[in-house]
């Protein structure tokens, strides 16, 4: 039995060198079992930070196409201007949709045209006409999955801004119609309440844009760090680079490249690989590129 004494459990205290022994023992044990639980990825938006805010590009972000060219087509059933005027305002839509970009040169020809088509009416007129024509052309080509992500941040109780070189007049409308805070827009001069067909500075467009952003989280006392921005456009990436959350929707094919070597998040909401490809929204079907092309055709025979 002696042989088996070593079996008889010993009445003596563990020893400092038996307790380290044992917890670095149980901390090897711990270490080999693999986590079995994912990290969850942080809330976004927080809940509650009224620090952050969201700023939210208005042509083919929020909605699909160019507000300015649907504006047009307002105006136009509106006797504002002539058939010629539409077919360009038409193609330049068409073009949009088919690129899937900006054109520099069709946004400014919008522009002065916009301008020159609103001078000498009152601004309580255009706003007035900017509700129905947010009706009639605006309300069905809002992109679901984009007003979703800018429900979440309101249902955080974070303000959400429209940020366009559209009108700032018709970006309210669209604004107040979504539910949002606000918006930031081009202004358009008046005086005494009537344009006066110039602008107030240049169009909010590119890096315009940014400082804008810039300008009203300084007085609304916003951390850009927690703010998010969503474009589509690379022209946007001066505002996408100001916050600490920058999403790349529906994007043009610059945007797409830089916000993957960035390791932004995208999200497409155009269905079809040739929409993802050239950046046609779905809804826009047969009947947008038709459309298009009648117009272009249009356009061809007055020039000849």
């Amino acid at each position: 039995m002696a042989a088996l004494g070593w079996l008889t459990p010993r009445r003596r205290s563990a020893t400092a060198r038996s307790v380290l022994a044992g917890e670095a023992s149980a901390e090897a044990a711990r270490k080999s079992v693999p986590d079995t639980v994912p990290e969850e990825e942080p809330e976004f938006p927080v809940l509650g930070d009224d620090k952050a805010a969201a700023f939210f590009d208005l042509d083919n972000t929020v909605m699909q196409g160019a507000a300015l060219f649907h504006f047009g087509r307002g105006l136009y059933k509106r006797k504002f201007f002539e058939t010629r005027d539409l077919a360009k305002f038409a193609w330049q839509q068409a073009w949009f949709r088919l690129a899937g970009v900006e054109d520099p040169e069709h946004m400014q020809e919008a522009r002065d045209s916009a301008l020159s088509i609103v001078k000498g009416h009152r601004v309580s007129e255009l706003q007035s006409i900017g509700e129905e024509i947010y009706d009639e052309y605006m309300a069905e080509r809002i992109w679901p999955g984009t007003r979703a992500l800018a429900q979440a941040h309101l249902d955080a109780g974070q303000k959400v801004w429209l940020v366009t070189a559209a009108p700032v007049e018709i970006a309210q409308v669209i604004a107040r119609r979504l539910g949002l805070t606000g918006a930031l827009g081009t202004v358009a001069e008046s005086v005494d309440g009537v344009y006066t067909g110039k602008l107030v500075g240049e169009p909010l467009h590119g890096p315009a844009k940014a400082e804008a952003v810039r300008a009203l989280a300084s007085a609304e006392g916003l951390d850009l760090t927690r703010c998010a921005a969503y474009s589509d456009s690379h022209n946007d990436i001066p505002m996408l680079s100001l916050v600490g959350h920058p999403y790349a929707i529906n994007p043009d094919t610059k945007l797409r490249k830089h916000a993957r070597q960035l390791d932004w998040r995208l999200r497409d909401y155009r269905t079809g690989r040739k929409a993802a490809k050239v950046g046609i929204p779905a809804a826009a079907g047969v009947g947008a590129v038709a459309g298009g092309t009648a117009a272009a055709i249009a356009l061809s025979r007055r020039k000849r």
